[in-house]
């Protein structure tokens, strides 16, 4: 990945591992995570999926070209017309009705973390807003391939599987490379260490603590 992305992660180490290897996850892992668990995050997550929408739309707002706003605008496409759907998809195979989407109260910790990106790109420009969408949109890819260097990972038989499959597999890994090159453009100008660095490091920090509060959520 690129090296604004590095250099985000150096600034909040213990954070990142917290997300990364966090017992959620490793309960995916090793395919013994409760699967009630698993569908109070995914139920969650549909939530966090429509927050992030809109996200992608501020991102047209606060964009100050042409092809950052085609950019943004691609974004909000896939989430509204394939990712949504997708995931509604999946939940139907774990029993999740979307009659039952439609109607679910949003857990604090999703309002937490979604209201927070919303209001760093607010209130920031589109680099802020980057900061605060990055751990999610990196930190999943780097999840999946956490879960399969993890020597007491076992995928085979684990109900699991097809989400680590999802966020390990080419298009994904696309996504991801996406994102970190819009990082490196998006800060290519800002000395690390200047007051506008030390900024994005505490979004960065902060969005990625928040990821451990949706974790967190799903243990519940």
């Amino acid at each position: 990945m690129g090296g604004a992305f590095e250099r985000l992660k150096a600034a909040c180490p213990a954070e990142w591992q917290a997300y990364i290897a966090h017992d959620f996850v490793r309960g995916m892992a090793r395919g013994d995570l409760a699967e009630e668990k698993f569908r109070h995050y995914l139920e969650q997550d549909y939530l966090f999926l429509i927050q992030f929408a809109r996200a992608y739309a501020l991102a047209i707002y606060k964009s100050d070209s042409l092809a950052r706003m085609r950019q943004a605008k691609a974004g909000l496409e896939a989430i509204l017309d394939v990712e949504i759907g997708l995931h509604v998809d999946f939940c139907a195979g774990w029993g999740i009705p979307a009659e039952k989407l439609e109607t679910l109260p949003e857990h604090p910790a999703c309002m937490a973390y979604t209201r927070y990106v919303l209001e760093r790109g607010m209130a920031g420009d589109l680099a802020d807003l980057h900061m605060a969408l990055a751990p999610c949109i990196l930190g999943y890819a780097e999840v999946a391939q956490w879960i399969l260097a993890w020597p007491e990972a076992k995928l085979d038989g684990n109900p699991y599987k097809a989400w680590v499959d999802m966020y390990a597999g080419d298009e994904y890994r696309e996504v991801a490379a996406a994102e970190a090159a819009m990082l490196d453009e998006l800060t290519a100008d800002v000395a690390p260490g200047s007051p506008t660095w030390l900024r994005w490091e505490r979004t960065f920090t902060d969005a990625t603590r928040l990821e451990v509060g949706f974790w967190d959520m799903g243990m519940e």
